[in-house]
């Protein structure tokens, strides 16, 4: 064979080799070229640990003008922030990361205050807030509260027997919906509407929680002057229940005031047999809703469940003048509304009882049809209990109640599903199951791999 062939064959072998090789190195190089202009990541973990929540994503690429995170600490510690704030930092070109060595720049450590390792700080317009602590619930709520302007405060009725902001019982108390109000930018403060009838002029929204008492003329007379004047007002209204000492009054006022705002009242108590809330430890006195209406306030929580421990079932009128209503959401298919309040003994009568699915909450809308003159905003819900201590953190239940406030407020581009608390995953091994992943990784696994290496042998030999 003729070695000059052979030579240019190789030659050619060569060339085409170095090329491949050349198209590999730039074809690698443009994609990481392309990686780290356009950041993805793919969070396959079943609590959505490395995924920011909807809310901060709506918050961050809704920025309309420039804001910006500051992380204090050292250099050798930033990597911890990182994997947070840099999935801020990539959602939009209007918000940067500046992470600050504090020894090194000691002055500008000294500028913002800073006291402790690991502060976070957003700025917006000149406008500062620190984060409480390095997570996203926090640094959102940072970035929230140095967007909004102006005070928005949340007033919570009490002094006929509503939930307290102030009251931390379990099944009681609002403390918890307190400071979940608080960390969303927003005011908190109670009024006695008994002692002084009149709503004051501080409060943006005004929560009437549970009462288990009457409402007396003039406090109803407070709510409707409030409400026809542009006020913004969440009821929550427990069943008449009469069990031994612990009784609900109908109060009929409060009712009929209801009325006029387009909502109508319903005399019974839900029950929720669909046998889903027992998945969840709940009983069948707390219907759970898993579908919502198109309303703004739920039209994000698709297929997040919300429980109403002790509701009642409500309805939306039409045709009430200057006043618009729709509905919310209903309890399942399999509930059922009975009218026996005075038993502790849950009796379903499919022949009487009113059968599922039944409107749990309702908003309505007045407009006053005069030029200057603010609309007035009103959520009718059929439990109180839904924002209790012992049940805001269930699933939904907290996105629901901070929805409904923002909605009430007129802020709506927050409304979404918030960042949830980190869930605790870890592993918890008693003495007997660690000495058997011991004694298993030592000797078992060892010998396996041993004993398989000589079957193969002995086959072989």
């Amino acid at each position: 064979m003729d070695s000059n062939w052979m030579k240019t064959r190789q030659t050619k072998f060569t060339a085409f080799t170095v090329v491949y090789i050349a198209v590999v190195i730039a074809v690698l190089g443009v994609a990481n070229w392309l990686s780290t202009l356009n950041s993805t990541s793919l969070d396959v973990t079943s609590n959505k640990r490395f995924s920011l929540a909807d809310q901060t994503e709506k918050v961050v690429k809704g920025l309309k003008t420039e804001a910006k995170i500051y992380y204090f600490d050292k250099t050798a510690d930033f990597p911890r922030a990182k994997d947070l704030l840099d999935r801020y930092d990539a959602l939009s070109g209007k918000l940067n990361v500046e992470y600050v060595d504090v020894v090194k720049k000691p002055q500008v450590a000294k500028q913002y205050g800073i006291r402790n390792l690991g502060a976070v700080f957003v700025e917006v317009n000149g406008k500062r807030e620190e984060a409480r602590s390095l997570s996203e619930e926090e640094v959102t709520s940072a970035l929230i509260r140095a967007l909004k302007t102006g005070e928005r405060r949340v007033c919570s009725v009490i002094g006929s027997g509503e939930h307290g902001f102030d009251d931390n019982s379990p099944q009681g108390g609002y403390s918890r919906l307190k400071e979940l109000i608080e960390r969303n930018n927003y005011k908190t403060q109670s009024i006695r509407l008994l002692e002084k009838p009149e709503v004051p002029k501080e409060c943006t929204i005004v929560i009437v929680g549970g009462p288990r008492f009457d409402y007396a003329p003039p406090a109803v007379g407070a709510l409707a002057k409030f409400y026809a004047e542009g006020g913004r007002v969440l009821v929550a209204l427990d069943p008449p229940m009469q069990l031994g000492k612990e009784t609900i009054a109908e109060n009929e006022l409060l009712i009929k005031l209801l009325g006029e705002w387009g909502f109508a009242v319903e005399k019974n108590l839900v029950l929720d047999t669909s046998g889903v809330g027992q998945l969840f430890g709940l009983s069948e006195v707390v219907p759970l809703v898993t579908s919502y209406e198109g309303h703004v306030i739920v039209r994000d929580m698709r297929e997040v469940a919300t429980a109403f421990p002790l509701a009642r079932s409500i309805d939306v009128k039409t045709g009430v003048p200057n006043v618009t209503t729709e509905k919310l959401f209903s309890s399942s298919p399999n509930s059922f509304a009975t009218t026996n309040l005075k038993s502790a003994e849950i009796k379903i009568d499919s022949k009487n009882d009113k059968k599922g699915p039944l409107l749990l909450a309702g908003v309505s809308v007045y407009n006053p049809m005069k030029e200057g003159k603010a609309m007035g905003r009103a959520i009718l819900v059929g439990s109180s209990s839904f924002m209790a201590n012992n049940i805001l953190g269930f699933n939904g239940n907290r996105d629901l109640a901070m929805n409904m406030l923002n909605w009430l407020a007129a802020d709506e581009d927050l409304i979404s599903i918030r960042p949830k608390d980190p869930q605790d995953r870890r592993l918890s091994l008693t003495r007997r199951q660690m000495s058997f992943v011991f004694y298993a990784s030592v000797f078992l696994i060892p010998l396996l791999v041993i004993g398989a290496g000589i079957s193969v042998w002995w086959k072989r030999r």
